[in-house]
């Protein structure tokens, strides 16, 4: 189920190859890591600016969907982040497949404890309680990372050498 949910988000940010090479840029990957905290800010500030909150909530969600598209596939994937972005493509494209399997309980559990983050953090925004929100955003954030430090490992494990040639 937790797979189908990922495989629907990929679907909904049209996440082709061309993206994904993209996106293995590490400053495509590092930059998104302000989505989560830039999206609570856009929310919490209808306190401030009322029904104007959806400007910037409008243009959080727009940077979601642009910042995989907006930087040029990288010279390099010998770093972090461009290997955590890839892994996570062939965890998405290939995570059933059994040389992989031994990573499903691990990237399941913190992918519920992501999940479990988010929602902290929405209801949190909801009833404008700091302590929530910024729990939430924190258990979100810090479980994405671990999942992300995970793809390094798959990505590491069928990686051939040859970066993103591997995944075609």
């Amino acid at each position: 189920m937790l797979n189908a949910l990922s495989q629907s988000a990929q679907r909904l940010m049209a996440m082709n190859d061309e993206v994904w090479a993209r996106h293995a840029n590490p400053v495509s990957g590092w930059s998104r890591v302000s989505i989560l905290p830039l999206f609570a800010i856009a929310v919490w500030s209808r306190v401030w600016i009322d029904w104007w909150a959806l400007v910037p909530v409008g243009a959080v969600l727009i940077w979601t969907w642009l910042n995989p598209r907006l930087f040029s596939s990288p010279a390099s994937t010998d770093n972090w982040m461009s290997q955590g972005v890839l892994g996570e493509h062939v965890w998405l494209s290939r995570g059933k497949e059994c040389v992989l399997a031994h990573h499903g309980p691990v990237i399941r559990n913190l992918t519920i404890s992501t999940a479990a983050g988010v929602v902290m953090l929405l209801i949190g925004l909801v009833v404008l309680n700091v302590a929530l929100t910024t729990t939430g955003l924190a258990v979100a954030m810090l479980s994405k990372l671990w999942i992300l430090d995970r793809m390094v490992w798959v990505y590491s494990e069928v990686d051939d050498g040859e970066g993103l040639a591997s995944l075609e």
